[in-house]
């Protein structure tokens, strides 16, 4: 495999970081200095499944909730739950696992530490993933298991969240129910994600690109295809926000994605929203997916609340 050159040296992370954390988060400091290769698609799966379920496993003895497989309208979910139950109603929480839109980097890292904390059942959605299913399959996939969920629910018992591309798939969802006509959820959990497709923000001068050599649009572009980059429905952001579900964003100080939580969260609230923003400090991109800090507690548990009091608070 071609070797790609090495990205930005990065400072150690500021003693205003817990000291977990700066320890917990050394190595990928140094290892963002080293030259990565070029893997393929596969290859990154395959690491992904590797990296998460270690993950899981690390945390499983502080955590009850249950597994199942399952589906929605034929697309495949994870049912997380207590007791690995899914009730005919009442509340749901919908997650869309980041990746990328080509692996899943995080559908029970993610949806775990929610369901345990709110006592909600989650459905961790699988959609289909590029570059094999391009856009807009995964919304596709999204909507479908969303229409199946207000068969037995009020639209104000559901929440949507998502990390990263699941928090993108998070809003091409919200502008895909709006043009549909159909009732848009209690709330959304957007946590270091973009509404914006085209351009790169201006973070990514700062910090080491998600893949080497790219910026975070022309990473998306096995999802996207041959989808304008600039239509509403892709990148919400270049359309109307008017009301749409209460939401929280999420990010931190050496996240890829800040420019872009930021610019959404400030649109968001220019149409009016109600919409809140968490900035974490020193933390990298998407940090409660992987990180074994008390930041990485804080924030699920900033999650936990802001859904399950949402959907609590409607329904």
């Amino acid at each position: 495999m071609k070797p790609m050159p090495p990205t930005f040296p990065q400072p150690a992370l500021a003693p205003t970081v817990s000291a977990e954390a700066r320890e917990a988060l050394a190595p990928l400091l140094a290892s963002l200095t080293m030259p990565r290769p070029e893997v393929t698609v596969e290859q990154m799966r395959d690491f992904a499944t590797m990296t998460m379920a270690a993950v899981v496993q690390r945390r499983a003895p502080g955590q009850k909730a249950v597994v199942k497989p399952g589906s929605l309208a034929g697309v495949p979910v994870q049912i997380v739950s207590r007791d690995g139950s899914l009730p005919d109603g009442g509340p749901l929480l919908l997650n869309f696992h980041g990746g990328g839109f080509v692996v899943d980097s995080g559908s029970l890292a993610e949806s775990i530490p929610i369901a345990d904390l709110t006592g909600i059942p989650v459905l961790s959605v699988l959609y289909r993933l590029a570059p094999e299913h391009p856009y807009p399959a995964a919304v596709d996939d999204a909507l479908a298991a969303y229409r199946t969920a207000l068969k037995t629910r009020r639209p104000s018992e559901i929440a949507i969240f998502g990390t990263s591309a699941g928090a993108g798939l998070c809003v091409q969802l919200v502008a895909r129910l709006r043009r549909e006509g159909l009732p848009l959820p209690a709330a959304m959990g957007f946590f270091s994600g973009a509404a914006d497709c085209a351009l790169p923000g201006d973070i990514e001068g700062y910090l080491p690109p998600l893949l080497p050599g790219q910026s975070v649009p022309e990473t998306l572009k096995p999802y996207l295809a041959a989808a304008d980059p600039r239509d509403p429905l892709v990148s919400p952001i270049y359309g109307s926000l008017d009301g749409w579900p209460p939401t929280l964003a999420m990010t931190s100080t050496r996240d890829i994605l800040l420019s872009q939580t930021v610019r959404f969260h400030l649109a968001l609230r220019a149409a009016g929203n109600a919409a809140d923003l968490l900035v974490y400090e020193g933390m990298p991109h998407a940090f409660w997916a992987y990180a074994d800090c008390p930041e990485t507690d804080a924030a699920y548990k900033a999650q936990a609340n802001f859904l399950a009091h949402a959907i609590r608070s409607r329904g």
